[in-house]
């Protein structure tokens, strides 16, 4: 978890990335927080601090679900990087199960492939409500036509999908060339070309991904969905709060 800590002041929703393997979710997930730390609505997440397990940095992939906070002017986001491959999708439905809405990771030079396909799918069963789709790894083509025909696909499955494929919003750009731009000393997020679609990403994820109807006022249910072992604190639970409210 995130070792920062945020007053709710602010509406919460819970989000996540999801895709096929490679297509730069974790990388995606490291720029957003970099950005947004830039502007003190974060705690900066490296990408190896994201995959902190030995064989996520030895295999260069996610396994098990990973979470970071991070602000927006009108929101608090909780934030889990779903793990993309097929051998690991009992982790991404975990942390789907989570979701109140997603970010879907597509690189455009690949364009959708089967893990795409495999966690829309997932989404749509576990009850993801929203969609927002990041065509990542632009940078590597040149050809607008090719672009647009990539943005094409990625529509036409989500719709194939039962999601609104016309209607979402896809957003453009590069994570790798963001964390770049930051880890070469660029400070200057809001006008930075390479920033730019950071900034478009979160205001499409706060205007298209509505805040959720929370249940505080009901009795507490809080389905447990995982249960480990942590050294110092014995077994702990995890789950997705349903409704009611915990005082911690």
């Amino acid at each position: 978890m995130a070792k920062g800590h945020y007053e709710r002041t602010k509406p919460h929703v819970n989000i996540g990335t999801i895709g096929h393997v490679d297509h730069g979710k974790t990388t995606l997930t490291a720029a957003i927080t970099m950005t947004l730390a830039m502007k003190g609505e974060a705690q900066a997440m490296r990408y190896d601090e994201i995959d902190k397990a030995p064989e996520e940095k030895a295999r260069g992939i996610t396994i098990n679900t990973a979470h970071v906070e991070y602000e927006t002017a009108k929101r608090h986001y909780a934030h889990v990087d779903c793990p993309g491959h097929a051998d690991y999708v009992k982790n991404m439905i975990t942390g789907a199960a989570q979701m109140d809405g997603a970010i879907l990771v597509v690189s455009a030079p690949d364009g959708p492939m089967p893990q795409t396909r495999e966690h829309i799918l997932l989404a749509r069963q576990v009850g993801v409500p929203y969609i927002v789709v990041f065509m990542n790894k632009t940078d590597m083509m040149d050809d607008e036509e090719l672009l647009e025909l990539v943005e094409m696909e990625i529509r036409e499955l989500l719709s194939s999908y039962d999601f609104p494929g016309d209607d979402i919003p896809i957003i453009k750009g590069s994570a790798l060339k963001v964390l770049e731009y930051l880890q070469n000393g660029g400070t200057d997020v809001d006008n930075a070309p390479e920033c730019k679609c950071i900034w478009e990403l979160m205001d499409a994820v706060d205007s298209y991904i509505p805040e959720p109807e929370r249940a505080t006022d009901q009795p507490f249910l809080m389905p447990v969905e995982d249960v480990f072992s942590i050294s110092g604190r014995g077994t702990v639970a995890t789950g997705r709060v349903e409704r009611g409210t915990v005082k911690v």
